[in-house]
This record gives C-alpha cells, structure tokens and sequence, in this order.
C-alpha cells in the first residue's frame, strides 16, 4: 500500500468520527497545511495561467492563493470556514501587499459562486468532494479545471494525475487534474 494512502487513511478516519452523519462546512476536511512544493505542483497541474481566477476550497492558511496570486499573477481566491485561518490569511495577504490579486472569504464553501473559476483547487475529504460536486457540475464554465489533492471526485473521471513521491517532509501524494 502506498505511503500517501496510509496517510490519507490516517487523516481521514479520525475525522470521520466528526461528521456524525452531519455535514457540516467545518467538518469537510480537517486542517493540514498542503506542503509548498505540492501547492506549486496543483497550480502547475491545473495550468493556471496569468489573469486567471481560481478559488481554494478549504483555503486554511490560504498558501495556495497567494502562490496563485504571487507566482502565477493570477487572481486568487480561498474559501475558508474557519474564522481564524480566514482572518490570519487575509492578514498574511494584505502584509505581502496582495490585496488587488488575493482574498479570502470566511465563509462556507457550499454555498459559494464558482462561475467565474477557472481552476478550483481542493483538499477535502470524499464527502466534502461529493457535497461539492453538483455545485461545481452547475457552476463551473465549460474548460474550467480541478485539481483535487489526495482525494479524488467519485463522479468524475480525472484526465491526468500526478505522483508526488515525497513531498520534502517524507510522504507522497496523488493529485487529480478534472476538466469541465
């Protein structure tokens, strides 16, 4: 068995015992940073492209906006339930002086507008990919991408992934590419 599905195991099941057959936004996904050089390679993977729009869902510290809006001169945008993380974000954002390219909403990502998107980023547990599918199904314009980290969309076929063999802390990881 992979080292990144152990992993991915070990993540998931103690956060299943949240849920409690509710779906709450908080409980989509447990925080747990996304290491930089995977954040750089979900960006690359979904060929994010200058003057592009991409939201993260499950934003936490929102490290994936402001490489979206640093390094690829994208206009970024995290979704983020948790106050803390939202506010502790838009204050990184605002200190790097990426207020015109980076925010974050503190809100839930379910009841989010993704028309605008051209690439979506996630790292959710399959329930929350599953609860986000048919927004996104009906949202998202045609061309639009997904990359999921770990996870993938149980509805949808991916058209790429990738394998991140260590991830520089010692675990691997699997990214899916989707395209709408």
């Amino acid at each position: 068995m992979r080292k990144f599905t152990l992993l991915a195991l070990a993540l998931v099941l103690p956060a299943l015992h949240l849920l409690n057959g509710q779906n709450t936004p908080d409980k989509l996904a447990p925080y747990y940073p996304t290491p930089q050089l995977v954040v750089d390679k979900m960006l690359q993977l979904g060929g994010l492209k200058a003057g592009e729009t991409m939201f993260d869902l499950g934003s936490g510290d929102g490290r994936i906006v402001i490489m979206a809006a640093q390094k690829y001169k994208a206009k970024g945008i995290g979704v983020e339930y948790d106050e803390s993380l939202a506010t502790q974000s838009e204050a990184r954002i605002k200190t790097l002086g990426l207020s015109n390219t980076a925010r974050i909403i503190h809100g839930d990502l379910l009841a989010q507008n993704y028309e605008s998107a051209d690439l979506i980023t996630v790292y959710l547990l399959p329930v929350g990919n599953g609860l986000v599918t048919p927004i996104l199904d009906k949202q998202l314009k045609k061309g639009a991408r997904v990359v999921a980290h770990d996870f993938e969309f149980s509805a949808w076929k991916p058209t790429r992934t990738l394998d991140i063999d260590d991830d520089g802390e010692g675990r691997s990881h699997r990214l899916y590419l989707y395209q709408r």
